[in-house]
């Protein structure tokens, strides 16, 4: 049969932590007890008010029907509120805002809203894989923009500006940046804007992790002028514990807004009203909600940092978000190579910084979503395992 993958897939790999996956359920299954620190699903759950909220709408028998691409005004609103609220961000509910069945639906859509064979897209390197990905399926050319330690992981702009930038039309940033956890400042995202708009490039920064173990919160929309030049990606999934929920949403020009929807449209029909309702109720969480999860992150933070001390790494514990970026000792070639020592010797996974990009190659990275218990049997182990090798 003359059946063969299309050239756009052909281009893209498996997700990394979806073979990995495959892979941990495999040792389960031989028996093995493997302790996985690697992938950012929460654990934790929504608030009562959220899943009560959603227990009620979906008894309701006019709540299952399809839903309006735009999500419904009550949502819009909730989120045009809490963006003024936490980011002091003006944006109006009827045409600002996008709900998404996920903000990694939303990266899909922009490549493929605005990229095509030809364009050239800046990505950051290390940076989230999908940024790539989705710029390779929508046809584009990837540029990578390194960052890197010495540089505090901020875009070099005065590099980016020597480079040829006549057929890039969009740019990824994401603070607080993953995998590294630094945070912008305001500084960085009015340079940011301004450079944008000098190249005519798409401003597209990716933000689900502002509230995660975070003081200062930001949205590149607070710059000046981002309105013009930037969009936003925003989610439930990280802050409010509701991953598997499927609730993000994109925030910028009315325009872009329009535009993204002519592609979206031909996507989905819509996001189940029920879960809308439940997100307002999020949205509308009081301040102690973030204080609650926060505190919970940072008592594992701290068993993760001994984890990775025990691990002779090294970490700026500034650092912010639900991970802990950390640098390998110099007896590993690589991420890769520890991180698989350690899941075949040790029997707990964690996080290789090579599949961010190059620039990740000497570094790994735990996620904070696993229990105290968990993390605890996790540092016996590796001690145990360190014993044995010494």
């Amino acid at each position: 049969m003359k059946i063969k993958l299309a050239d756009r897939v052909g281009q893209v790999e498996e997700y990394y932590f979806s073979t990995k996956l495959r892979q941990i359920a495999q040792m389960r299954a031989a028996g093995l007890d493997i302790i996985n620190l690697g992938i950012g699903s929460p654990d934790l759950k929504p608030s009562q008010e959220v899943i009560d909220r959603l227990s009620q709408e979906v008894q309701q028998e006019d709540q299952h029907g399809y839903q309006s691409y735009i999500g419904i005004p009550e949502l819009r609103e909730a989120l045009a509120n809490w963006y003024r609220r936490k980011f002091g961000v003006a944006l109006k509910p009827e045409n600002e805002i996008l709900p998404l069945i996920g903000s990694k639906e939303g990266i899909m859509h922009l490549s493929m809203t605005y990229l095509q064979e030809g364009d050239q897209v800046l990505v950051p390197n290390p940076g989230y894989p999908t940024y790539r990905s989705a710029a390779q399926l929508a046809g584009a050319e990837v540029v990578n923009y390194d960052l890197n330690e010495e540089h505090g992981w901020f875009p070099a702009i005065k590099e980016l500006e020597e480079m040829d930038l006549s057929r890039v039309k969009m740019m990824w940033v994401n603070y607080p940046h993953m995998p590294t956890g630094t945070i912008a400042t305001p500084e960085l995202f009015e340079d940011l804007v301004k450079f944008a708009r000098r190249n005519e490039i798409l401003l597209c920064h990716d933000n689900p992790y502002a509230f995660i173990l975070n003081k200062n919160p930001l949205s590149i929309l607070s710059a000046e002028g981002a309105i013009d030049v930037a969009v936003e990606l925003n989610s439930l999934s990280k802050t409010f514990n509701m991953a598997g929920w499927r609730v993000g949403f994109l925030v910028g020009n009315s325009d872009r807004i329009r535009e993204v929807l002519r592609f979206k449209s031909n996507m989905d029909s819509g996001m189940f009203k029920p879960l809308q309702l439940a997100a307002v109720e999020a949205l509308n969480q009081p301040d102690i909600w973030y204080d609650r999860v926060n505190d919970t992150y940072q008592s594992r933070r701290i068993l993760a940092e001994e984890i990775l001390t025990a691990l002779q790494c090294s970490f700026d514990r500034s650092q912010v978000g639900m991970f802990v970026w950390a640098h390998i000792p110099d007896n590993y070639p690589d991420g890769i190579s520890m991180a698989d020592q350690i899941l075949e010797e040790a029997n707990v996974f964690i996080t290789p910084g090579n599949i961010f990009g190059d620039k990740g190659n000497q570094y790994i990275r735990i996620s904070l979503c696993s229990k105290e218990d968990l993390l605890k049997t996790a540092l016996e182990r590796i001690k145990d395992w360190q014993k044995k090798n010494r």
